[in-house]
């Protein structure tokens, strides 16, 4: 396997992209926005020079690495990739659209997968007429760092499937879990209760975002606290995720709490629109 295709460029899109590249991949980023494609690839070749300027890298790994990223506007394109991942915005519409595309355009035997965090990954598969080769491959934000993937068949893909993504896991030089095809899978269905249990304890006033997290750095010895966290993710991420779990789900447990749903109706989506639990 030596060609990754990759649809959407936005965070995960370009983090998946640069750790490909890094690994010896040849990637096909392909976004139908050009310039959020090439706002991408401006960030990976400004945060490679920045990683060779403090002596992470060797200087030449940058143009080594940017060399093997090409950029793409026609879903056609991807038509030459052993694996393809999907990365747009958890919204299972839009990804069933991508695979049914990606059904047409690929060739018979790439694995077609997706990055999402929590959406079943049988109902996507249902969008194409090769649900064997669809499979969950769920990276952590943020993808170039975080050292762990989940790998979640459908109930239609095969074994070879599975070993395939295995194998570029392993080529990625990230560890992997195998998890069942349930909403979020194994880690969402761990760490989702605890962001949205945080929230509630702001939005009923039992402490600071500062105190919750600090709680949770401090007191479980975690590296980050949930709020934080949350931000880092993006809220519309977790409320999608929270409204996922509810739905597949159908436990009150998992119901999004309403500070959540307000800051993401209002645009405080975290980091990445400078203000979430915390102003940045």
């Amino acid at each position: 396997m030596k060609k990754f295709g990759i649809v959407g460029a936005g965070i995960m899109g370009s983090d998946i992209a640069q750790l490909a590249a890094q690994s010896g991949f040849e990637v096909i980023l392909f976004d139908i926005d050009e310039n959020k494609s090439r706002a991408a690839f401006e960030k990976i070749q400004e945060r490679l020079k920045r990683y060779a300027s403090k002596g992470k890298i060797p200087p030449d790994q940058v143009g080594k690495t940017t060399s093997k990223i090409k950029l793409h506007t026609s879903i056609d394109d991807l038509a030459v990739a052993d694996i393809v991942l999907e990365c747009v915005p958890e919204d299972l519409a839009l990804k069933k659209d991508v695979f049914r595309q990606l059904s047409r355009v690929c060739k018979a035997g790439t694995v077609l997968a997706s990055n999402t965090s929590s959406m079943s990954i049988t109902e996507i598969a249902s969008a194409t007429d090769c649900p064997e080769s669809v499979i969950g491959i769920h990276f952590l934000n943020p993808a170039r760092v975080m050292k762990l993937i989940e790998i979640i068949p459908g109930l239609k893909t095969t074994r070879e499937t599975v070993e395939m993504a295995k194998t570029i896991v392993k080529k990625l030089g990230r560890e992997h879990v195998e998890s069942r095809d349930f909403p979020g899978f194994l880690l969402n269905r761990m760490l989702y209760p605890l962001i949205n249990e945080s929230i509630y304890l702001l939005y009923e006033g039992a402490g600071t975002p500062e105190n919750i997290d600090k709680v949770t750095r401090i007191g479980l010895n975690l590296p980050m606290g949930p709020l934080a966290l949350a931000d880092m993710i993006g809220l519309d991420v977790i409320l999608a995720v929270g409204e996922e779990m509810h739905k597949g789900f159908a436990d009150p447990k998992y119901r999004p709490c309403p500070l959540l749903r307000k800051y993401v109706a209002g645009g405080y989506l975290g980091v990445k629109t400078r203000r979430g639990f915390y102003i940045y």
